[in-house]
């Protein structure tokens, strides 16, 4: 079994709050990790599961053991039950483990029954601090991080990543409430694909499936939910320039985005136009699930003026503001670090990272230049 970084965080949530949710996409391992923490386990797609678990409710709730309740988003009564048993016993604390793989934004029974007595907990799929092996690590950008894509062994790719996808549009999607047919969502996806890192239009991707603008945003809401996008806002500030106010869109796990795109091999990766585009969501998602296996609250951004100027990553974590500029690049040039010290200090960065794959790392003052398992590695000190 892979170690995973998240597991102290989520002991330490499970001694401070009655009930903690585990939350991210299907097929991540979260079953898995929920599993190795031992107690009694309930997987609530199941009938005969959910079955169990009516019959025996007061004998799970007053017993001693973890109470692991899978893709509880599936029997949305059990919430309001879960609130009168923790209700029961407030001083009782790691009762209960909530899987779940949309986010709690589309889980409203949690916020409607369970606020103030959980703590939610994501997990991504897997980072490159968790594989054991330079060949699992060179293979992590291409296949990503789905642990049976082939980043582990190896094989799969991309069939794999386009089973899941066909499946989420078919099934998945629609059982959490998305209205739209498997053949629209499959469209919407390889749309989403071809702008990847690009700002945000809903009115043309509207035009191209032939949907208002309203209804696109509402489904992208419902792929972001199913953790399969990340919108990355535009950073606001009172600055003298003329700033874009619409937000970035990335996929978050490049396997995915590759196997729409029918990319094969890092050869073929390495000659698309768009690899900058795709190495840049990759490193955006591993810096941020870095931060987030840390347990430090954190935000982010995107930065463009209306005369072009940008920072790829703005992240305002603790009392400190840092500013990331991505380049698929082993050699950056002074120009580079110039115009990220430009662009920097437009926001007053408290650090600049020129993030590459140089294998040197160099830091002056607030300016480093390093790689990205440097960055990662500063980041978990």
């Amino acid at each position: 079994m892979v170690s995973r970084k998240i597991t102290p965080v989520l002991h330490a949530r499970l001694e401070f709050y009655p009930a903690v949710a585990l939350v991210g996409p299907r097929q991540c391992g979260k079953t898995t990790l929920a599993r190795s923490f031992g107690g009694r386990y309930f997987d609530l797609e199941q009938e005969s599961d959910r079955l169990r678990l009516d019959i025996d409710w007061e004998e799970v709730v007053s017993g001693r053991e973890l109470v692991v309740l899978d893709e509880a988003q599936a029997w949305p009564e059990v919430f309001p039950r879960l609130r009168g048993a923790i209700d029961g016993d407030r001083k009782r604390n790691g009762r209960f483990l909530l899987l779940g793989s949309v986010s709690p934004s589309l889980m409203t029974r949690v916020s409607e029954s369970l606020a103030g007595r959980l703590s939610i907990v994501e997990l991504a799929a897997l980072h490159r601090s968790e594989l054991a092996s330079d060949q699992q690590r060179q293979r992590l950008w291409l296949f990503g991080g789905y642990p049976d894509g082939g980043v582990l062994s190896g094989k799969g790719f991309p069939i794999w990543q386009r089973d899941y996808l066909n499946l989420l549009a078919q099934r998945d999607l629609p059982n959490w409430g998305m209205t739209a047919r498997a053949q629209t969502t499959q469209r919407l996806l390889q749309m989403l694909a071809a702008t990847h890192g690009q700002e945000w239009n809903a009115s043309q991707i509207g035009k191209s499936l032939a949907l208002s603008y309203h209804t696109v945003n509402g489904y992208l809401d419902y792929l972001e939910g199913a953790f399969l996008i990340r919108r990355l806002p535009a950073y606001h500030a009172n600055l003298r320039k003329r700033l874009v106010k619409r937000p970035k869109v990335y996929w978050r796990d490049t396997g995915l985005l590759h196997a729409l795109l029918n990319v094969r091999d890092r050869k073929a990766l390495l000659s698309q136009p768009w690899v900058g585009a795709s190495w840049e969501g990759f490193v955006i998602d591993q810096v941020l699930a870095a931060l987030h296996y840390t347990g430090r609250a954190f935000d982010v951004y995107h930065l463009r003026t209306s005369d072009q100027r940008e920072i790829d990553l703005i992240v305002r974590v603790d009392s400190e503001l840092w500013a990331l500029e991505i380049k698929l690049t082993t050699r950056p040039g002074l120009d580079d670090l110039a115009r990220l010290n430009a662009n920097a200090d437009l926001v007053d960065a408290d650090r600049r990272f020129l993030v590459c794959q140089s294998k040197e790392y160099l830091e002056r003052g607030p300016q480093v230049v390093c790689n990205l398992d440097d960055l990662v590695a500063r980041i978990e000190r």
